[in-house]
């Protein structure tokens, strides 16, 4: 926000230099960026926060000074004449979507005369960066940097029947805003119509068809409130942003609208003439009264370590416009003013205390209450999956929660519900965007997609080891068509082989939840080699998806090299997450390992055999290893393969016995046998 040196001085006395008010601004919230001398003028760049737009126009930061250097705040009255004959006699206003358009004002002006503005007003206006126009558009322009409220004059001859419409856009209705450049309107946006034609849209631009021209006598002036979020989504979607865009995405001052609207009318009536008709149209809600806020003075000592005069505090909130309810020795209570309606609680009134006594001149010595802080559950849990990995080699990568469509369905294995599309797709974000895969505007369903390209940008670049993993949200439509489901995943993509990714998983899940047993079942999904994939369960909880890309799906992703991947359900793991470390007693007994060679058919997996063994050998079993796999179609015959795995045994009790042993063998071939058709070799 640039404001004017000359312009503020209009509203309160500016005895202090340069350097002391821009000092001063920045150490009580608003942050200076830059001062340049314009002509006899100089123009102060501001930093104004998303939640001050009572800051937006030079009175909001003149009662920032007033209050700051504890001098008076001198806003103009505006009571311009007017003629006997009503508004309404003439025209009539329409509000037909209020949850779009709060509340909707208009004035009008006949007989005026559009002319060069006076020089003091091009003087104001060139100060802070806005070329002159003509009288009207100025005066129109010269109010919203006055006040922050934006305002909008049309050329009432131009208006059919005299009638303004405030509605959504018709379907493939379009417009010609006064940057001359044509705009699709789409249903949710909110326009201002006639009963032809569409004048403006609501809150950002002006049409072209309305305009102010050298031709126009009769001004119709509009001052309103629209909706933050409609605004905000209306400018984006269009790609078409003002200053007007810019104060309604922060939440104008609606009760300031009538002195908008009579200050705009009276500089028009200066440096125009004509007549205004008496009353103005006023339709919409009104402001709810805000609720009192109780600040107990023992807060501010506890929250700044000082004690503040209680006078002090009375002036400071007075002086920010808020009304004094009542005063105790111990508190007092004020009611937020209509143009701060970020002042809710107790702790912004510390803030607003706070900043005007000036944090520089709280004591850094002076000590302050203090609670720890306590991290949430799945914080926790969060923060060890990061350190596994991590530690495990892997780089945490962060992808864009938006995809093509043909990533999206490629691989959506947590639902085969349709996606979520975004009304704003992003642009330029992704290679593949340019490649024509279509517009980046999918909600992703899995962040595996995502991994992959940057898998495939990393091996473009010859970078060695990718190793990759990310945490994230992502977002499944709910099929009662309720809000969508956000579980938080983690998804790792590896250019190790598949058993090495399994391994990495039961690292994780030993480090997290100890003690639990990780099985894969079949899972066939196209992105994945057949024999080398699985949904990852634990006690028939299905925890994620596990598997070595295949060659079709190197090839829709573009990569040169094979990889794998992994999604886990982080609420799977918090649930049975044990984050007080426990100890485990070591075995004192010596294990004993027995190789096996079972011959099978082709079609069973390592899988299906891992769960068998590990069901087979109970209890006693440490660990199972998969050695290889062979095929000789002579002496096993076709569509046969021999499996040659490793397993370990071992008692925390005692030593175990060669009959031990040779039974839980015995156990794994026959249950082997009888599941999967093994034999031993003759």
């Amino acid at each position: 926000m640039i404001v004017s040196w000359n312009w503020l001085k209009e509203y309160v006395d500016l005895k202090m230099g340069h350097e002391q008010l821009v000092d001063r601004l920045t150490m009580s919230g608003l942050n200076h960026e830059s001062s340049e001398t314009v002509g006899v003028d100089r123009a102060i760049d501001l930093e104004v926060t998303s939640n001050r737009p009572d800051c937006l126009g030079h009175i909001g930061v003149a009662r920032e000074i007033a209050v700051l250097f504890d001098e008076q705040l001198k806003i103009p009255e505006s009571f311009p004449a007017t003629r006997s004959q009503p508004i309404s006699d003439v025209c009539s206003v329409n509000l037909d979507c209020p949850d779009l358009c709060f509340r909707y004002t208009a004035r009008l002006i006949r007989g005026a005369k559009i002319a060069a503005s006076p020089q003091w007003l091009v003087d104001r206006l060139a100060t802070i960066g806005i070329a002159s126009i003509n009288n009207v558009v100025d005066a129109t322009n010269y109010v919203m940097f006055e006040c922050g409220q934006p305002l909008h004059a049309f050329d009432f001859s131009q208006v059919a029947n005299g009638q303004i419409i405030v509605r959504e856009p018709n379907q493939g209705e379009v417009i010609e805003a006064i940057d001359h450049r044509t705009y699709e309107l789409k249903p949710g946006m909110c326009v201002i119509a006639d009963p032809e034609k569409v004048l403006a849209i609501g809150g950002v631009m002006g049409g072209a068809d309305s305009e102010i021209s050298d031709a126009t006598t009769d001004i119709l002036i509009e001052a309103a409130s629209f909706s933050p979020i409609s605004v905000r989504n209306t400018a984006r979607s269009l790609n078409l942003h003002s200053p007007s865009s810019f104060r309604f995405e922060r939440n104008v001052d609606a009760a300031q609208m009538d002195w908008a609207s009579r200050r705009c009318c009276e500089i028009i009536l200066i440096t125009g003439g004509g007549e205004l008709l008496n009353g103005m149209i006023d339709i919409g809600q009104r402001q709810q009264p805000a609720e009192p806020v109780v600040l107990r003075f023992s807060q501010l000592h506890r929250i700044l370590g000082i004690d503040i005069p209680a006078a002090f505090i009375r002036k400071t909130l007075a002086g920010l416009g808020m009304k004094i309810a009542k005063q105790t020795a111990d508190s007092i209570t004020a009611v937020r003013p209509s143009w701060r309606q970020d002042l809710t609680r107790e702790i912004d009134l510390v803030e607003e205390v706070g900043r005007i006594y000036g944090y520089e001149n709280v004591p850094d010595d002076k000590p302050v209450a203090m609670a720890a802080s306590h991290q949430t559950r799945s914080d926790r849990v969060l923060a060890k999956v990061r350190n596994v990995l991590t530690a495990a080699g892997f780089d945490e990568a962060m992808m864009p929660s938006l995809v093509p469509e043909p990533w999206s369905i490629a691989f959506s294995p947590w639902s085969d519900i349709d996606p979520l599309i975004s009304s704003q797709p992003m642009l330029g974000v992704l290679e593949k965007a340019s490649q024509n895969i279509g517009a980046v505007e999918f909600v992703r369903r899995s962040l595996i997609p995502s991994l992959l390209e940057a898998r495939r940008i990393n091996e473009y670049r010859s970078n060695p080891r990718i190793e990759l993993f990310e945490t994230a949200k992502v977002y499944l439509t709910a099929d009662n068509g309720g809000l969508p489901y956000q579980p938080v995943l983690a998804a790792l993509c590896s250019g190790r082989g598949f058993f090495e990714l399994k391994g990495v998983i039961e690292t994780l899940l030993e480090t997290i939840a100890a003690g639990t047993r990780l099985t894969v079942e079949r899972f066939d999904h196209p992105l994945l080699e057949v024999n080398e994939s699985g949904v990852m369960k634990i006690d028939q909880t299905k925890l994620g998806f596990i598997g070595s890309i295949s060659a079709a799906g190197r090839n829709q992703f573009g990569l040169r090299n094979p990889a794998t991947v992994a999604e886990v359900d982080l609420a799977v793991l918090e649930k049975m997450a044990v984050l007080i470390p426990r100890h485990q007693n070591q075995s004192l007994f010596p294990a004993v390992s027995r190789d096996f060679n079972l011959i099978l058919p082709d079609a069973i997996r390592w899988l299906e055999i891992e769960g068998t063994v590990r069901s087979a050998a109970g209890p006693l079993l440490e660990s199972i290893a998969y050695r290889e796999t062979y095929r000789d179609e002579k002496k096993d015959g076709a569509g046969r393969k021999r499996v040659l795995l490793s397993v370990t045994l071992r008692s925390p009790e005692e030593t175990l016995t060669g009959e031990q042993v040779e039974s839980i063998s015995q156990q794994i071939v026959a249950d082997c046998g009888l599941k999967h058709g093994a034999k031993l070799p003759v």
